[in-house]
């Protein structure tokens, strides 16, 4: 049994209630805790790099760096130059995040001359690798990178240094996706993620490693792995509620993956959240991602203004608002500056992941500009991206761009094959807007080739995905080129048909909600979803497509 009075001393202590804290993962008692002792006498080195880390892990950058420069300053009066090494180190990187490249190489060259004072071999030294890691990365050397990546994890392996291991794993990893060798680049992130998930690392090396892992699945196309990492990263998360670093990114790439899985409405307030959450934590690159996954439901949705608004925000955050600013000027009619764009955004990227992100879009914004023969080329080279990346993502995308680029050639029937092929890797998949274009897609080829039984089929299908999505701006281009039939419900879910009669008939939306059991907000929701799919901006115009459609 423990002795109470002990337990009691220890909770009465801020000292061993911060360090209780800290170990518990109560970051704002442990902040709150670990100041409260610093006032009364100054912490020793190791307090001060816990109250260092609560700060990160609160999102308070500034008082991060200033405890840890504290701490890096008290290892060196206590005679560890080594642990003031680690703190030099990390606060290189936190200035470099920052983009603050003086004070970073500044701390960087602080750590490597006093490891160089260093008699024997320590582990330091593997962390400093990682710094020249770093300088390969920004330098576009990935060779250089990989191999100095594998030095430092094998000084991580001879010391016992797991966050030194999943560090240089991850390092590895990225550099060997940046070479166009996914597969086993991918196998290194999964080895970085079982320390992870299993807890060995440091708080702020955890969540950088997941971030950093999640964010190399997405650029690798491996969306199976990006989704169960990020519901791995919501998790630890979610155990740790008043951590703040890290929540900003992990919200991005829940919008992201929402986005892609149909949930959009969800995936626009993640992304608004994450705006919230990372306006705290003062990052500006995660911030412009956050702006731009806002842009993109917004553009899907037809919701232009607000999509330029967000554009705009991304670019302002300091993020290539490309390729999707380019494919709302396509939206918007004006296929020159959506050609403009896209060329010139196409044309100034070297990096294959990056280019195969740019290419759907160049595909797609050159036929419209009735460019067929760049189309195809800007089609051929993402077909040897998606060969070399063996990525069932990208495969759906490059043979949906196949489909496209055949079909605007007047090859219907040599359209039809990449463009199932894409529907059914989209369909396995579970991403139901992009299966529905690859089914607009099969429907004029069908239509091209005179079975216009099994158009109509796809067009349906495609249709009512379009309206349970809410994406207007597909519906129209649908509706250009297949027109509606006087039953036709626009996708309206059986819910959203039966609010859609009441509001015909008169009722408000508080006499809906009573009707049906449900919150008014749920009806309001019902409302705007009524409205987005059948292209109306007010109740009457809903009750008179109601009544032109049959509906009631």
């Amino acid at each position: 049994m423990p002795d109470n009075r002990l337990v009691q001393d220890a909770e009465a202590h801020p000292l061993e209630r911060g360090r209780q804290s800290f170990a518990s993962r109560a970051w704002t008692d442990a902040y709150e805790s670990l100041v409260e002792a610093d006032q009364n006498a100054d912490l020793g080195a190791g307090d001060l790099e816990l109250l260092a880390t609560a700060a990160f892990m609160l999102g308070r950058d500034d008082a991060y760096a200033s405890t840890l420069e504290r701490a890096h300053h008290a290892y060196l009066r206590e005679g560890a130059p080594r642990r003031a090494v680690r703190c030099a180190f990390w606060l290189g990187v936190s200035f470099a995040l920052r983009g603050e490249m003086g004070p970073a190489t500044g701390w960087l060259g602080r750590a490597q001359r006093l490891v160089e004072h260093e008699q024997d071999d320590c582990v330091e030294q593997g962390y400093l690798l990682l710094a020249g890691v770093f300088r390969h990365a920004a330098a576009g050397d990935w060779d250089a990178g990989y191999a100095t990546a594998a030095d430092a994890a094998a000084v991580g392996e001879r010391f016992g240094e797991p966050d030194l291991i999943a560090l240089a794993l991850f390092e590895q990893g990225r550099a060997l996706i940046k070479r166009e060798r996914a597969e086993r680049g991918l196998a290194l992130l999964d080895e970085a993620m079982v320390s992870v998930t299993a807890g060995e690392l440091s708080p702020t090396v955890t969540g950088f490693v997941y971030c950093a892992v999640i964010a190399a699945c997405q650029e690798a196309y491996a969306m199976r792995r990006a989704q169960e990492w990020t519901a791995a990263l919501t998790h630890w998360c979610e155990q740790q509620p008043d951590m703040l670093a890290f929540t900003g990114r992990c919200l991005v790439h829940r919008a992201e993956l929402m986005q892609l899985q149909g949930s959009w409405h969800d995936a626009l307030e993640e992304a608004r959240r994450a705006c919230e959450r990372l306006a705290r934590e003062v990052n500006q690159l995660w911030t412009a991602h956050a702006f731009y996954q806002q842009a993109e439901i917004h553009r899907l949705r037809g919701e232009f203004t607000a999509a330029e608004k967000a554009y705009r925000e991304a670019s302002r955050c300091g993020s290539e608002p490309q390729p999707g600013l380019a494919l709302l000027r396509l939206a918007e009619g004006n296929h020159d500056a959506a050609a403009a764009a896209i060329r010139r955004a196409v044309g100034e990227t070297s990096e294959r992941p990056r280019r195969a992100r740019l290419l759907p879009a160049c595909v797609e914004i050159l036929l419209a500009a009735g460019d067929a023969e760049e189309a195809r080329s800007a089609c051929r080279e993402l077909e040897a991206i998606a060969a070399e990346y063996g990525s069932s993502m990208l495969s759906a995308i490059a043979a949906h761009a196949r489909g496209a680029v055949e079909l605007a050639e007047g090859n219907a029937r040599a359209s039809l094959v990449p463009s199932r092929q894409a529907w059914q890797r989209w369909h396995d998949l579970e991403v139901p807007y992009e299966a529905a274009r690859a089914r607009v897609l099969i429907g004029l080829a069908c239509r091209a080739l005179g079975d216009d039984d099994t158009a109509e089929l796809e067009f349906d299908s495609a249709r009512r995905t379009f309206g349970e999505l809410g994406a207007a701006p597909d519906l129209q281009r649908l509706d250009a080129v297949v027109p509606r039939s006087a039953a036709d419900t626009s996708g309206l879910t059986p819910r959203e048909l039966e609010v859609l009669r009441r509001v015909a008939a008169g009722e408000t939306n508080k006499a809906i909600a009573s009707a049906l059991v449900l919150s008014e907000r749920t009806v309001e929701r019902h409302v705007s979803n009524i409205f987005v799919k059948l292209r109306v901006s007010s109740r009457a115009a809903a009750t008179a497509f109601a009544y032109e459609h049959h509906l009631v």
